[in-house]
């Protein structure tokens, strides 16, 4: 692609200059590159502008002047945006041709565009999906590194999407990538608000800002679903401009409510209803938490034009995502139950640990740590609640990254003194898991939490494979 057709809408040049990709990554520059240097959270692009050259840029886009002999230099006020814009013209601008469903919030995410994929492939579209989890076209999975990637992969994925013929992308829209203009130059014809609770504080400082970085997203879509059961999604649905169907489950006020709530160990039954219409809702994945992502999946796919009924039928085929309340298959002569979620937040603890108190006829045994060079002001949190809920508590070391794995576990078990469970020390992830399956009784329910779908634990060194599925077989094989 020539650069000026690159460059459309950010500069204007008559350079026609051959481009064969879009680079913020020095590393991944080979001859004919446009490197954009961007502003990293440990460096600085415009410090390997150079390296860049070395290895055959043909242009560079930066937010200062430098100099780099015959290679032309664009300055732009933010590199962010026009590495959005120019990945955008290079890819052929696929957004225009999908309709997008963005789902932002502190937990539920995946759920509920996993659910919203199954709804509307039920119904014979076919569907992309970016998130937590994995990546999707239709059936085929495609590897992932973040909740949102760049936007160089962003729309580099869009445009696989659009040429293997979806019709719309479901994907998690992060706090990260709404503040850092991963996702600059979509417009979602659906967006939907979950929640939100404390989490990323580390990046976004204060719950305030935390707040403002996810409401961006409804400025830029033409209908939202908004959760108004929580505080935050009340205050959202005052400033929203667009088209909006509220939800909840106390709310009479509120667009689409759910009622005859019933809980079980394996699902969730309720009906839906709107002003003129009800639909029965059976959904088999367990948990409060269900009920409101089933009621954002409704939401959502309604705004795509299906019915209530539609939708909530659909829901009747769904299934549960990896990771996510996630039952483990055990010797049936073991007598318990073993759940594998990915609850790294105070909020996303008390939910599965609640969900698990509603069903559990003997004691509840968590295993949880907390992520290092994160937010350390929610560790002791975690840590209180985990002990509240839990008859057995197993602290352990989750994704240590460059921090002292004990001195995290530390902050956590801080929170957890002088509350009902009582509380074990097991550093070591693989012998804390094997530690509290040893200890469980008939009747007990076993939760591993922070993991989920995650198969490695992130050291100071690097990533480890550790699959918690494979350690609950080991146990019961060794046994």
């Amino acid at each position: 692609m020539k650069l000026s057709n690159v460059l459309e809408g950010i500069v204007k040049t008559d350079l026609d200059t051959e481009i064969v990709d879009v680079c913020f990554d020095s590393r991944r520059v080979k001859p004919g590159s446009l490197f954009v240097a961007i502003t990293g959270f440990k460096t600085d692009g415009h410090l390997y502008i150079g390296s860049a050259i070395e290895k055959g840029a043909a242009a560079i886009l930066a937010e200062r002047d430098t100099d780099c002999g015959d290679v032309p230099v664009f300055v732009v006020d933010n590199a962010r945006k026009a590495l959005a814009q120019a990945s955008s013209n290079f890819f052929g601008k696929p957004e225009q041709s999908l309709k997008m469903i963005g789902v932002t919030g502190t937990n539920g995410k995946t759920t509920t565009t996993t659910l919203i994929k199954q709804v509307l492939e039920s119904k014979g579209h076919k569907c992309g999906l970016i998130g937590t989890n994995a990546n999707m076209i239709g059936d085929v999975e495609v590897p992932t590194e973040r909740t949102t990637p760049e936007s160089r992969d962003f729309y580099e994925l869009l445009g696989r999407m659009r040429d293997e013929g979806c019709e719309y992308v479901i994907m998690e829209v992060s706090s990260h990538s709404l503040e850092l203009d991963r996702v600059y130059g979509i417009r979602f014809a659906a967006a939907v608000f979950t929640n939100l609770s404390r989490d990323h504080l580390d990046f976004h400082g204060d719950m305030d800002t935390y707040f403002a970085a996810k409401a961006k997203l409804f400025d830029r879509c033409d209908k939202a679903i908004i959760n108004v059961d929580d505080a935050y999604g009340v205050k959202l649905a005052a400033l929203t401009q667009c088209d909006t169907i509220t939800y909840s489950t106390k709310d009479d006020t509120a667009t689409l409510e759910a009622k005859n709530i019933l809980l079980k160990p394996d699902r969730v039954r309720f009906e839906a209803v709107m002003t003129a219409a009800i639909a029965r809702v059976n959904l088999g994945i367990p948990g409060q938490f269900s009920v409101y992502n089933a009621l954002a999946a409704i939401g959502a796919c309604m705004a795509t034009g299906l019915s209530l009924s539609e939708s909530a039928m659909a829901l009747a085929n769904a299934h549960g995502v990896k990771g996510r309340a996630e039952v483990v298959a055990i010797p049936e002569d073991a007598g318990y139950t073993v759940l594998i979620d990915y609850a790294h937040s105070p909020d996303s603890m008390e939910n599965i640990l609640k969900t698990v108190r509603g069903f559990a006829q003997g004691r509840i045994i968590s295993l949880f740590g907390a992520g290092g060079d994160r937010d350390k002001t929610k560790r002791p949190i975690m840590g209180g609640i985990g002990a509240a809920f839990s008859d057995i508590c197993v602290i352990t070391s989750d994704n240590p990254r460059s921090e002292e794995p004990m001195q995290i576990i530390a902050d956590v078990a801080a929170g957890a003194m002088g509350k009902k469970g009582k509380i074990n020390i097991v550093c070591d992830r693989r012998e804390a898991i094997a530690y509290a399956l040893s200890i469980a009784k008939p009747q007990d329910v076993v939760v591993l939490m922070g993991k989920g779908h995650e198969t490695y634990q992130e050291i100071a060194t690097g990533k480890i494979h550790l699959d918690e599925r494979e350690e609950i077989a080991a146990y019961f094989c060794n046994k």
